[in-house]
């Protein structure tokens, strides 16, 4: 037997939003790595954890939910216009993929104070107090996202007394805008429609909201499924049936959106797009045992993430309800009670989230100018992980 020593590769796990990763700085990956291919994600697969059967990631720095099996690769930009590119892996639990199709909206907090400690950031522009706008390529989808990190005595503030439900504790706020966030070069309704009907075997023919804005996300109405808009993880992330059929609404979307040619592509390309049901607005107890109440809210929604129903929402798709929300006719829309709005405040599993979009209907096609939400994000541990060789020690 060969013994393999461990590598040993400069890394920081932060918080951003209401998700964990692992960030890298790109030069500090093994040289075979720095590139995208199979050293590159054996790698990440291995530091998170994966495959793993139990789907504990024990071995690994994952925590066993789509909301910490993430890594986040920064360099310095190669675009004049930016500051950082950002790219975004989706670690599988227990299948050997790492999905590179879609960003991570709540990560995308966490890049900008990434960037400021690894020194990717000129020291000229850190003020001793103030804010740094932080100008992010996101390699994935090929989009601008602009962060406003808040800065104190020369460093980042990474606490405070803003509160985001899904986070335990507060800390500092750090607006992220979406520029233009049509996922990739496509087109926000990739069929043409603000609602279609989609048939799903075994389902029935329902109606969908498809859109590409801030990551694919195929939206339907909590009731044509047998839902109320209010359900907790626990409703639905023990029924195996009921993940069935989300994952088959989500495979038939995702071949209706041209993301996939075929079911079989479609089931292998698990981050994209993201299934989720919209309702009314209705009262209900959030995770965290809060009471959500329905007026103080625009609508309810519930968003599945790796298979498994999301605790909280993720970024991305909060990306999607704002531009779908702020375009009449679509399910988020009337589910919002219709009509033109520029801001949603929607109730998730964890509690409530206020999001904005501007749309522009330009020479008959829908365009997103921008979306807008705050996060929050702190430095969690900084160092070096340990990742076994197995096969990367030449990497």
């Amino acid at each position: 037997m060969t013994i393999s020593p461990q590598l040993e590769i400069p890394a920081t796990y932060m918080r951003g939003g209401t998700s964990k990763g692992v960030f890298f700085a790109l030069d500090d990956l093994p040289k075979a790595a720095r590139a995208p291919g199979p050293v590159r994600d054996r790698l990440l697969l291995r530091l998170m954890g994966s495959p793993d059967p139990y789907e504990k990631q024990i071995d690994g720095m994952g925590g066993a939910t789509s909301s910490t099996s993430k890594a986040v690769i920064l360099s310095k930009s190669t675009s004049t216009d930016h500051d950082v590119d950002y790219l975004f892996g989706q670690v599988s639990i227990d299948r050997p993929f790492v999905d590179w199709s879609g960003n991570c909206g709540n990560l995308s907090a966490a890049v900008g104070p990434f960037a400021i400690r690894a020194g990717l950031i000129d020291p000229g522009r850190i003020p001793d107090d103030g804010v740094v706008e932080v100008r992010i390529w996101q390699a994935n989808i090929e989009k601008t996202i602009i962060a406003w990190v808040p800065i104190t005595g020369g460093r980042v503030q990474e606490t405070g007394d803003f509160e985001l439900d899904g986070v335990t504790f507060p800390a500092a706020e750090i607006p992220v805008a979406f520029v233009d966030p049509a996922d990739g070069e496509g087109a926000i309704f990739p069929t043409g429609n603000v609602v279609d009907a989609l048939e799903v075997p075994g389902i029935g023919t329902l109606e969908a909201t498809m859109i590409n804005a801030g990551i694919p996300t195929v939206f339907v109405n909590a009731q044509n499924i047998g839902y109320t808009g209010t359900e907790l993880q626990e409703a639905i992330n023990g029924d195996a049936q009921a993940l069935a059929r989300f994952e088959a609404i989500r495979t038939h979307a995702s071949v209706k959106m041209g993301l996939a040619e075929n079911l079989e592509a479609a089931g292998g390309r698990q981050h994209t797009p993201k299934v989720a049901f919209v309702a009314r607005p209705s009262d209900y107890t959030a995770s965290s045992g809060r009471s959500v109440v329905a007026g103080d809210i625009d609508l309810v929604v519930r968003a599945l993430s790796m298979g498994k129903l999301h605790h909280a929402m993720m970024g991305t798709a909060a990306v999607a309800i704002a531009s779908a929300a702020a375009i009449k006719g679509t399910l988020v829309n009337l589910a919002a009670g219709g009509g033109e709005r520029e801001a949603v405040t929607f109730g998730h599993p964890s509690g409530t989230l206020h999001v904005g979009a501007k749309a522009s209907l330009v020479q008959g096609v829908w365009q997103i100018d921008r979306a807008l939400m705050s996060r929050s994000a702190r430095v969690l541990m900084e160092g070096r992980v340990f990742v076994p060789g197995d096969g990367l020690e030449s990497a």
